[in-house]
């Protein structure tokens, strides 16, 4: 606690993430599991951006999109999961105002970037399968270099600004936040400051964030169904679909948890349930996410073996010289 200037209020200087912390019998179990959800995590995406880079094959512009998707998520998940991690080993659920309000920052940076890239890789597969002529104009290099930046800036300025106004605010309590990440609808009903600017604000830039680019996304998936239906082919139908189904998976998981979380009126049920849903879109997405693209996608099958293939190589010829050194 501080005391405010000029005043005797006393203003709160940290904040109780409450978390998991209702299922102490679990503790040590969650921690496990998050851990192992963590390493999957990272160590996936990591791999993705490794295949990008590394094979000719996949210097198109929907692997450059999913490398930038999983760069993405590696981010995501270590704003969130380290600090849960900590929490879960050693009990300490507190976190400083500051500290708070930064990790609101990354969070709120990469969920507004991630829609703008999901809707920008919808557009991509729009083109491909609806353009597929003019496919390598509208989508060059240069092109699709702006967009990724775009969809980077669009998340930044946004947040920038509202994180700005939550600095402003001050704390006096209560200090306890039933969530295990600093979102802003739990942090915001802590501020004993008026909040009518910072909420208005952000429901205005949260909207130009989310709803454009999801009309977009919405849009182009209503004209790629509709030319994939019009394939005479079974053989070219299923071909089509399959370039842009691993996409669809992703962004039905990522929009259809982000409103239940933040759409759906807040009634005491979803309140309940809110931290569960927010796992899906925080954890569980950035974790399926190399799963989903991998599994589905023959093309970084291939470079995933021919990468082990050159690294057992590789390893071999080293073996073999060791020798001679």
């Amino acid at each position: 606690m501080e005391k405010g200037e000029g005043n005797n209020q006393t203003y709160v200087t940290e904040f109780n993430l409450l978390g998991f912390g209702n299922l102490s019998q679990l503790q040590t179990l969650l921690f496990l599991l998050f851990l192992v959800i963590y390493i999957v995590t990272v160590a996936g995406n990591i791999l993705i951006v490794v295949l990008v880079v590394a094979d000719q094959h996949l210097h198109t512009p929907m692997y450059f999109f999913l490398g930038n998707l999983s760069c993405l998520e590696t981010c995501y998940s270590s704003t969130i999961l380290p600090r849960v991690l900590a929490s879960l080993l050693t009990g300490d659920r507190t976190i400083s105002v500051s500290g708070c309000i930064t990790q609101f920052y990354f969070f709120g940076v990469l969920v507004a970037s991630e829609c703008y890239l999901l809707s920008m890789m919808s557009y991509d597969r729009y083109l491909a399968i609806c353009k597929p002529l003019h496919y390598t104009v509208l989508m060059n290099g240069r092109i699709c270099l702006q967009l990724a930046a775009l969809s980077w800036l669009g998340g930044f300025m946004a947040t920038t600004i509202v994180t700005c106004l939550m600095s402003q605010l001050h704390f006096c309590g209560p200090n306890e936040i039933d969530h295990f990440l600093c979102d802003f609808t739990p942090v915001i009903k802590l501020a004993c400051s008026d909040t009518s600017l910072i909420t208005l604000v952000t429901f205005i830039l949260s909207s130009i964030d989310t709803l454009p680019p999801f009309l977009l996304t919405l849009t182009s998936y209503v004209f790629i169904i509709s030319t994939i239906l019009r394939i005479p082919s079974t053989t070219g139908r299923r071909k089509a679909f399959s370039t842009c189904s691993s996409h669809l998976i992703v962004v039905t998981i990522f929009y259809g948890t982000l409103m239940i979380v933040y759409v759906l009126p807040d009634t005491e049920t979803l309140r309940k349930l809110n931290k569960v849903f927010s796992l899906f879109y925080t954890v569980l997405t950035p974790m399926v996410n190399p799963l989903i693209y991998s599994l589905r996608n023959k093309v970084v099958q291939c470079a995933l073996r021919k990468l082990i293939n050159n690294c057992v190589v590789h390893t071999e010829i080293e073996k073999g010289l060791a020798p001679l050194a």
